[in-house]
């Protein structure tokens, strides 16, 4: 029979059988519709309020009916209702009790998920809906899997009796989770299980007699899938975690990680958001430490927060601790690394306005080193600054200021408090080819300086200190067409500044919050070689530089050239040079950067001081890159005499850390070998020590459902006894292999980390242009 003649005769008999008596005649549709396909997804299809009261489309072969009790159609029916489809051999109205029995290779979709069955019974005065012996698969997410029973009670809840559910593909079992009973509710996308048994390729691997599990992006309360992993380290280990939806702007994740040859971690991390901002709460816990048995119980806690309130007030809290010096060095840890020195221990508080601003902070450390050195707390700081632009026409007007009480427990160093205001008067001129600025500041700064028990006999109690700074910087952008490359576009940027400062004794003044900013191209052209108030360079000095960008015909920058230098008009302000007798030039600072093609990047500076001759450090990086991965190499060099010439004493014992200076390289490289298989390398090597500083090598496979990761890594932790008596010490290595697994789907993140082999040198893109 014709599909048109088969739909009519259905659809005026089904008007007055599927749907009630009242909406018969309206309910007639004797047109040819187009059927939705059974493996849509639909859940984003509106729907009527009752979309049980939609008009019912039928085809079939032959129709039996008797008046007022059942009809039954056959062949190749096929029933649409909304979302709804039905294709059977067979389906049955039972008209009293308004439901249809589908029966015989039933394919059931209701625009969330697609069923084969045996059977299928469908109430068209609800939701309700039944399917035994059946093969289900969700259309809007990854899932399917097989039940003897299954119920819907909901729009979106499905009730499964001796079920099984998978995110693998078809014909894939490498994971399955089976279970007596399975709650499905799509709306609130989560799965529960009762008595639950995880299988590998059919073999089950562990039992629970209750989960619950997420099955999209919405955050349930219910235990994640486990990970397991074995490194030499720590051995076998494995974690568990559990996640608490508190509220919707509460949650707490605690995971339980054993590690065989360390003993049972407990991590939490609880997170909030509120009217003054979100914050987070880790803390790490393990309690007696079997591998470190004489380190007792190890943890870990930070707290962080950040928020505005009412466009005005700003907080921000950062504080960490942990239980001992060696925590990052022996425990992988989630709030900082072996490479952290210290542990910043800081909150502020601060109001904006439209012309002023004030801050409160206070600021501790937890020094991760066994030295005297120790850094100086702020208990705390009061600031206030206040701005006026265009006071005057081109003149602007600002006062910084701020209160300080420093305190320390180094032994032979005083606490202060200190006072710093600086006003200052701005000249900005500027047009679309250039800019000139001029400022003049006063620098007044008041110590009062605790000397009991302070060995350095230089100091005084109470130091008065008023500088001036003058600083006047001007800079041109000039463009052409270039000659050597068609379609590109060149500029010179041209630049100078000249810096006044006048010498005054400072070593009356302890040094508080004073570190030497980094030089390279950029700090040529800061007015402070210093950051704090506590040490200010004196300067009477010329900086001048130029960078040229070049840029293709869809002016993206391809290549990038600066470089500049310092004329000391007066040479006792050098700070940089290595030589006895030092000239009136600085070193040449050059930075440099390109991008050929997209896919070949170079980054590189350095630093030429011309009295010695020689490179004082430098940095390259050159990267390649493909579709199926990227190759790095990079390498970075400082000599010990511009250490000790610009650090001084601020790093303690530098025999402690270095021979002769820096000089390390390292290659980077990663690489998609399949669709499912890829594999990373790093590599870095110490050229001053000839020893190789870590290396790591790890090959991931993952699949659709499930994922392993493969990695071994050997990292020199320390020295043999010390590197003090280098090179007489031998270098200490600690190698870890491990392995890491899981499942993909149901609420869990793509993975494949390798365990405890973490890695300290990491990958860092080398390009950093604007476009």
């Amino acid at each position: 029979m014709p599909r048109s003649s088969r739909t009519l005769l259905a659809a005026s008999i089904s008007a007055a059988l599927f749907v009630p008596q009242t909406q018969a005649e309206a309910m007639v549709d004797d047109s040819v519709q187009e059927l939705p396909a059974i493996d849509q997804c639909l859940i984003n299809v509106p729907e009527p309020e009752n979309p049980n009261q939609q008009p019912i489309t039928v085809e079939a072969d032959r129709l039996e009916a008797i008046n007022g009790d059942k009809a039954t159609y056959q062949g190749d029916v096929v029933v649409v209702q909304g979302n709804k489809r039905f294709e059977a051999d067979q389906v049955t109205l039972h008209q009293s009790e308004n439901i249809i029995v589908a029966e015989g290779n039933v394919e059931f979709s209701d625009g969330t998920v697609k069923s084969t069955s045996d059977r299928v019974t469908n109430s068209l005065s609800s939701e309700n809906i039944t399917l035994e012996n059946t093969q289900y698969k969700f259309l809007c997410e990854p899932g399917r899997g097989n039940a003897a029973y299954i119920a819907r009670t909901g729009k979106a809840v499905y009730e499964i009796d001796d079920g099984s559910i998978t995110s693998c593909p078809e014909g894939d079992n490498a994971w399955t989770m089976k279970a007596s009973g399975i709650e499905v509710d799509q709306n609130e996308e989560v799965a529960t299980f009762y008595h639950p048994r995880f299988e590998v390729l059919d073999v089950p691997v562990f039992y629970v007699p209750y989960l619950t599990v997420p099955i999209g992006d919405t955050r349930k309360t219910g235990f994640l899938y486990p990970t397991a992993s074995y490194g030499s380290s720590d051995g076998l280990e494995v974690e568990v975690p559990f996640y608490w939806n508190i509220a919707p702007n509460y949650d707490l994740e605690t995971t339980i990680k054993h590690m065989q040859l360390r003993g049972t971690q407990l991590n939490s991390k609880f997170r909030y958001l509120t009217t003054f901002g979100e914050g987070e709460i880790d803390a790490e816990y393990l309690p007696n430490d079997r591998k470190f048995e004489e380190k007792g119980d190890r943890w870990g806690f930070q707290y962080k927060h950040e928020g505005i309130y009412e466009q005005a007030w700003k907080f921000n809290i950062d504080y960490s601790q942990v239980s001992d010096v060696d925590y990052f060095t022996d425990v992988d840890s989630s709030i900082g690394s072996r490479e952290d020195g210290q542990l910043v221990q800081e909150g502020q508080v601060q109001y904006r306005a439209s012309n002023w601003d004030a801050t409160l902070l206070t600021r501790d450390f937890q020094v991760l080193t066994e030295s005297d050195n120790l850094p100086y707390h702020i208990l705390p700081q009061l600031k206030l600054n206040y701005y006026a632009p265009e006071l005057l026409r081109y003149l602007d007007f600002d006062v910084i200021s701020h209160i300080t009480r420093f305190d320390t427990e180094a032994k032979g160093k005083p606490s202060a408090t200190r006072v710093h205001i600086e006003p200052g008067l701005t000249v900005p001129l500027g047009t679309t080819w250039g800019s000139w600025v001029t400022e003049a500041r006063l620098l007044s700064t008041y110590y009062q300086q605790d000397l009991n028990g302070v060995v350095d006999s230089e100091l005084e109690e109470q130091v008065n200190r008023i500088m001036p700074e003058v600083r006047s910087l001007a800079g041109v952008v000039l463009e052409r067409d270039t000659v050597v490359m068609d379609d590109y576009t060149q500029t010179l940027e041209p630049q100078i500044q000249y810096l006044y400062i006048p010498e005054v004794e400072q070593n009356n003044i302890a040094n508080y919050d004073t570190t030497l900013l980094q030089t390279d191209y950029y700090g040529l052209f800061r007015s402070r070689k210093y950051s704090g108030v506590d040490k200010i360079q004196g300067a009477n000095q010329f900086s001048y530089g130029a960078s040229s960008r070049f840029y293709d015909s869809d002016y993206k920058e391809r290549l990038s050239v600066s470089f500049g230098q310092i004329i000391y008009l007066d040479r006792t302000n050098r700070l940089d040079s290595t030589a006895e007798k030092p000239s009136n030039y600085s070193a040449w600072a050059v930075e440099m950067d390109f991008n050929y093609g997209d896919y070949l990047f170079y980054h590189g500076g350095i630093q030429y001081d011309v009295d010695s001759s020689e490179v004082q450090l430098g940095n390259s990086t050159l990267e390649y890159r493909f579709d199926k991965g990227y190759l790095q190499g990079n390498y970075r060099y400082v000599t010990r005499s511009y250490i000790e010439n610009t650090l001084g004493d601020s790093l303690g014992d530098l025999d402690a850390i270095t021979e002769d200076g820096i000089s390390q390289g390292g290659l980077l490289a990663s690489y998609q070998l399949t669709r499912h298989w890829d594999t990373s390398l790093q590599y870095f090597y110490d050229f001053t020590t000839e020893q190789t500083i870590e290396w790591l090598g790890r090959i991931h496979y993952t699949s659709d459902c499930w994922y392993v990761g493969f990695s071994y890594s050997n990292q020199l932790r320390n020295w043999k006894p010390d590197f003090n008596s280098y090179p007489n010490s031998e270098p200490k290595y600690e190698s870890n292999f491990s392995v890491n697994f899981g499942i993909i789907g149901f609420g869990t993140n793509l993975g494949g980390g390798s365990g405890s082999s973490d890695n300290s040198l990491g990958y860092g893109r080398p390009f950093f242009l604007n476009n």
